[in-house]
């Protein structure tokens, strides 16, 4: 009876919602209770300025190619840890470490473990914001802003882009749903000979974006932008995105992406891996010129009750080169513009949320990519081919403090 009295009293005392009902409870506190609840309230008041995470995209993975089974197994896809805050009404800090991927290596300019994605602080001064520090390059697109543990499949043009550089970014809100972004970065995470070959290293390598995030009454959003780099000497990169977000109705919701890359000099090296196949460091010495990638993401979700949504997605991209030239360290080499890839991918499957704050779900899902090769690609020994995945497991956004 003692230890039932005890715990209906402590119950009672945290469910008390108001300040005089609090007051009325100050008579019956012993000092050890005062301090408890006086710990626990300065806790509470404490997490708008700490808030933690761990980011978790675990699966059971069935891999195979065209009708060949490849093998299966558990893996953990994305683990991620992040801390972020607000100071105060205008300072704010945020920091994302990934835990399986990237190495511990000093990134070449900015002296920050490439391990590390968002690590900086922001700045809010009514209408203007500004974030300084290591960041997410603003490349527009609904599905490139979202968390990496929410894709189950990237499209070619995301999934080797190098995003995570420092710089700065500044923010205008010239209405309270219109935004433009301006952003300046390293266009460097690893020395120009690493990525580029022996190509002459650009004397100031950054990336320039501007951003366009809109809101239309919460029915339609825009995450439009351009972006200009300085890849090496002469040679440099365009990338645009038009990014489409549809809320239909309160069951059915849609985004549908445009990305279009045009780069100096073949900085993801898709196309370099194709005209180059014994790989441009033992050969050449130089990556392949005058790329370009055109992308179009189309992804549908029907959340047919609170609890469980389907989903489905269709990605489809055209790879090549824009321009004919001579193959930069071997003299006669003619790689000739046009089409060398197409790449066609398509995802499906079902979510589960068990928790009201749809932080943790389940899912089972298809990923299938296609690769296509045309003539002028399969005369370097490239090959169609086709892989395909089945998936279950969990995604988590936990909130560990």
């Amino acid at each position: 009876m003692k230890h039932t009295s005890i715990l209906f009293a402590s119950a009672a005392i945290c469910a008390l919602p108001g300040i005089a009902q609090q007051e009325r409870t100050n008579n019956y506190r012993t000092t050890t209770e005062e301090g408890i609840i006086e710990s626990i309230a300065n806790i509470e008041k404490k997490t708008d300025k700490f808030n933690l995470f761990l980011d978790m995209h675990g699966s059971f993975n069935l891999d195979w190619n065209g009708s060949h089974f490849n093998e299966a197994k558990f893996k953990m896809n994305q683990l991620r840890i992040e801390a972020k805050g607000n100071i105060n009404d205008w300072l704010s800090y945020r920091y994302r470490q990934r835990l399986n991927k990237g190495d511990s290596q000093n990134g070449y300019r900015d002296n920050v473990l490439n391990s590390i994605d968002i690590a900086g602080i922001g700045i809010n001064l009514d209408k203007w914001s500004f974030f300084l520090g290591k960041q997410c390059a603003a490349y527009g697109g609904i599905e490139f802003d979202m968390n990496p543990i929410e894709i189950y499949q990237y499209s070619d043009m995301v999934d080797y882009m190098s995003n995570f550089m420092s710089g700065v970014n500044v923010a205008y809100n010239f209405t309270p749903r219109q935004q433009l972004q301006f952003q300046v970065l390293n266009a460097y995470n690893d020395s120009s000979r690493e990525m580029y070959g022996n190509y002459t290293k650009a004397k100031i390598p950054l990336l320039y974006t501007v951003n366009w995030n809109g809101n239309f009454n919460d029915v339609y959003k825009t995450r439009w932008s351009a972006s200009f780099m300085n890849e090496t000497k002469g040679e440099h990169m365009w990338y645009f995105a038009l990014g489409n977000d549809f809320n239909i109705s309160d069951k059915v919701q849609a985004y549908f992406d445009w990305l279009y890359t045009r780069e100096g000099v073949d900085r993801k090296g898709i196309i370099t891996s194709i005209v180059q196949p014994d790989g441009w460091e033992s050969t050449t010495g130089y990556k392949t010129a005058k790329t370009d990638i055109m992308s179009f993401i189309l992804h549908l979700n029907y959340r047919f009750h609170p609890a469980w949504n389907i989903f489905a997605k269709a990605m489809a991209e055209n790879e090549g080169v824009y321009k004919t030239h001579e193959q930069e360290g071997a003299p006669g080499h003619i790689v000739e513009a046009g089409r060398y890839r197409t790449a066609w991918g398509y995802v499906g499957g079902i979510e589960y949320y068990p928790l009201k704050d749809r932080n943790l779900h389940f899912f089972a899902a298809y990923v299938g990519r296609t690769y296509k090769y045309s003539d002028r690609a399969k005369v370097y020994g490239a090959d169609d081919y086709s892989t395909n995945q089945f998936s279950v497991g969990f995604i988590w956004h936990m909130p560990v403090f």
